[in-house]
């Protein structure tokens, strides 16, 4: 198998390590956080129907995100190699098993999750520029109506590609400059949550009888907008329910992976790429749990779906599912929107560079096995793989033009899920396989943690596969139609 360098020839371009702690951290945590964490606590509340639920959910979240990233700390000090969790699934497993996760990843994973942040970033820059707007259409395209929205995105993602086509400093600078931002932002708007936000009525709402809220919650089952039940939750029907709601969380805690994608550009990747894994998923963990207690002091949990104020309506039926906006309304009225639009804006354009960034090495290290096209395993005179970058570009402005993307992605959380429980379970597989490698991380709790972690994803998966199954076996189908991909491709190597 290729070890993830370019080619032997002394005239070929190399990968530059470039990148530091600061810089691999700043990638965990830019690729972390995007616009999920103003959006889809909405949805967790209607789910688990309690305050303490709600905070249980991230901190289930945070916990297991935390513990998948110090398990790979032990993977990507074995194999610090261009392609990162590509090259885990190959070695542990075999191509066929790696190739599928790549398979995804381009079809859907990376993709799909660019697409979505672009859009995102566009419809926020619709708030200060309405002419931005999706219900804007400017022309029709083979019967999809293209919106100004959709062309912005294509825009953003374009520009973000060419930065990074300039070589990993220009997308460097740019993840580092643009993730302090936002870190330094949402910071500031969770402590004014605190200090200014704070309220009686929300206290009062949610920190009443906190802790009975662990043991019993409501399921407000909702259609168009509609509330069409609500369901008491006890036992496994709670459990249910919070498995259910973690596909939200989950989605916006992911990402994470995304250095092991660049090791071959990583400064003494064996110690760096575990720090910046420990790192950026203990903040992001350490953000969402803060950002939703200042949800909490600032708004009541429970609402209204036809209520006319952002207090009535409460965290589980904010205006369009914004509940970053809701509570920033509190505090600053009605320029709450504007500035929830400002941050968000530079949220989702700090994730997008470094899910861009980092998803072409992946391609790379999958070209370089001769299963994916052969120009993408090819560095430019920057020693980027230019090509991987542009096909990447290219599929993610289609799934823009789409419109899909959103489905894609919530079909995609179950596979998702799959390949972290297959990739932890490969520390077992390669400490059988290969005990004599040096190991210089290694798994933290080995084997306890990583086990439990493998216990409490495949509950989930479970969970989805028998409450959310028109999400899941999509997914599953989205995975298994590599195989007949992988077995050409092997064929015209």
């Amino acid at each position: 198998m290729n070890n993830g360098s370019s080619s032997p020839s002394s005239a070929a371009p190399e990968f530059r390590r470039e990148l530091g702690v600061l810089s691999s951290t700043m990638l965990v945590i830019g690729s972390m956080v995007g616009s999920g964490i103003f959006i889809v606590s909405a949805d967790i509340a209607r789910t688990v129907g309690s305050p303490a639920l709600l905070l249980a959910v991230w901190l289930l979240t945070g916990l297991m995100t935390i513990t998948a990233a110090l398990s790979y700390g032990e993977l990507a000090g074995m194999m610090p190699q261009a392609g990162g969790q590509y090259v885990y699934l190959r070695e542990a497993y075999n191509p066929l098993v790696g190739f599928l996760y790549g398979w995804t990843l381009f079809l859907v994973i990376q993709c799909g999750t660019i697409a979505a942040v672009g859009v995102a970033f566009a419809k926020f820059t619709a708030v200060l520029i309405p002419a931005f707007s999706t219900s804007n259409v400017l022309f029709s395209l083979f019967g999809l109506k293209v919106s100004a929205a959709q062309v912005l995105a294509i825009a953003s993602i374009v520009l973000l590609t060419l930065l990074n086509v300039r070589g990993v400093q220009s997308g460097k600078v740019v993840q580092n400059v643009v993730t302090m931002a936002k870190v330094l932002a949402l910071a500031g708007l969770v402590t004014l949550g605190f200090v200014v936000g704070s309220n009686s009525a929300a206290l009062t709402a949610n920190f009443t009888n906190f802790w009975a809220g662990l043991t019993s919650g409501s399921w407000t089952h909702v259609q168009s907008g509609i509330i069409t039940s609500v369901e008491t939750l006890s036992g496994i029907g709670l459990l249910a329910a919070i498995g259910v709601s973690m596909v939200g969380s989950l989605f916006s805690s992911d990402s994470w992976n995304n250095i092991t994608f660049v090791a071959a550009e990583v400064q003494n990747p064996k110690r760096t790429i575990p720090i910046a894994l420990a790192l950026g998923t203990l903040v992001v963990t350490g953000i969402y749990i803060l950002a939703n207690l200042s949800y909490l002091v600032t708004l009541p949990l429970a609402g209204n779906s036809s209520a006319a104020d952002v207090v009535g309506r409460g965290i589980q039926f904010a205006t369009d599912d914004r509940v970053g906006t809701a509570a920033t309304s509190i505090m600053f009225g009605t320029t709450a929107a504007t500035i929830m639009a400002v941050l968000i804006m530079i949220s989702t354009f700090g994730c997008n560079n470094g899910l861009i960034l980092a998803g072409a090495r992946a391609y790379y290290a999958m070209s370089r096995d001769g299963l994916f096209f052969k120009q993408a395993g090819s560095l430019n005179k920057n020693s980027v793989p230019a090509w991987a970058l542009a096909v990447q570009c290219i599929w993610s402005c289609l799934l823009c033009l789409s419109g899909t993307y959103s489905d894609l992605l919530d079909y995609v959380v179950f596979a998702v899920l799959v390949f972290y429980i297959l990739t932890i379970a490969g520390i077992f597989v390669l400490r059988s396989k290969r005990p004599d490698v040096p190991r210089p991380i290694k798994a933290l709790g080995y084997p306890i943690i990583p086990a439990l972690y493998i216990l409490i994803a495949g509950a989930i998966c479970v969970d989805l596969l028998i409450f959310k199954p028109a999400f899941t076996y999509p997914g599953a189908l989205i995975v298994l139609s590599g195989i007949p991909v992988y077995f050409l491709w092997s064929r015209k190597r």
